[in-house]
């Protein structure tokens, strides 16, 4: 698969880009685990031009985690191509478009997905961006707006005509949310269609290894994202390539690595945003790092009300000290 100077050999792996998600310290540890290609949260093209600080600093990039795509969204032609003039200059290995948010406030002001009942006005900001920048173009959307207007594969198209370099396409339309069962039928149908030559890469329910070949075999996607299995979850990267590579299943992360992991992410919070905000933003992640591990309950409470770094890590003692017992009445 190519993407501008971008090359895999194999069928990558990718993190979706998640807001409040795939912040720099999320995304390097995606990449330890093997993610062959990583995303910024999405950036409001609005936000950018005018400069805000949150907008600003979700543009900051390492050299560790290239490739790395900027990911920008809005519903006004002149900002998004300004919006990605600006996110140029951060030097990332392309811009993406998001046209596939489904969250109602952005999807009210005619972005992220809201754009696709309006298709024209999708192909004209698609056609701005490329023509504003020297990297490489892709777009991440959507099957269409609802069950009765899914127009992907014409959309694929068109988007292709205008000189994006890649399309990333969610099984599902606007109005299921993330509901019910991705539906990857359509995302085949443009991968088959003789007149695409962009690589095309299949997102939606990608939460294992199997899953992940079964798609792969099954539609001919050149690549495969995953987006909510990664949350909290860096190891899905090596879990679903070991998977790929030999077919079989690796044991999950034990109770050390997942306390190690979340420690240095939370670190690694605390030393880009301060101790409070690191602390709080973390506390959405929790439940996500230990998911499965049957004495966690009272000491995600614990975690989430804690208010120092310094009483997260004792608790994360305490949850070692926990398991430990149980490995020893059993």
């Amino acid at each position: 698969m190519k993407i501008g100077k971008i090359r895999f050999d194999k069928p990558p792996v990718i993190l979706a880009p998640l807001e409040d998600i795939t912040d720099l310290p999320f995304r390097l540890l995606c990449k330890e685990q093997g993610a062959d290609m990583v995303y910024t949260e999405f950036i409001s093209s609005e936000g950018l031009i005018r400069d805000a600080v949150k907008s600003t600093v979700k543009m900051d990039l390492e050299e560790a985690e290239r490739p790395v795509g900027i990911q920008i969204f809005g519903h006004d032609t002149d900002s998004m191509r300004q919006a990605a003039q600006m996110a140029a200059t951060a030097n990332p290995d392309l811009i993406d478009i998001n046209f596939g948010c489904p969250v109602k406030k952005v999807v009210n002001k005619g972005a992220g997905s809201g754009i696709l009942r309006d298709i024209p006005k999708m192909i004209e900001i698609t056609k701005a961006v490329v023509e504003a920048v020297d990297v490489p173009v892709t777009v991440k959307t959507r099957l269409g707006w609802d069950e009765n207007s899914k127009p992907i594969v014409e959309v694929a198209e068109q988007l292709q005509d205008v000189g994006i370099q890649a399309l990333t396409i969610h099984g599902r339309t606007r109005s299921q949310l993330y509901r019910g069962t991705a539906d990857w039928t359509l995302i085949g149908e443009v991968k088959k269609n003789p007149r695409m030559k962009i690589p095309i890469i299949g997102n939606g329910d990608i939460t294992s290894g199997a899953i992940a070949k079964e798609m792969l075999e099954r539609y001919g996607v050149d690549g495969i994202m995953i987006g909510r299995a990664a949350i909290g979850y860096p190891w899905i990267f090596s879990e679903v390539k070991h998977f790929l590579e030999t077919g079989e299943t690796l044991p999950p992360p034990t109770i050390e690595e997942r306390v190690r992991v979340c420690k240095t992410h939370l670190e690694e919070e605390i030393k880009r945003k301060g101790e409070r905000k690191g602390v709080v933003e973390m506390r959405k992640t929790y439940g996500h790092y230990f998911k499965g591990v049957s004495h966690f309950k009272p000491f995600r409470i614990e975690l989430v009300n804690a208010t120092t770094a310094e009483e997260i890590f004792t608790i994360f003692e305490r949850i070692l000290s926990a398991e430990l017992q149980l490995v020893e009445l059993s």
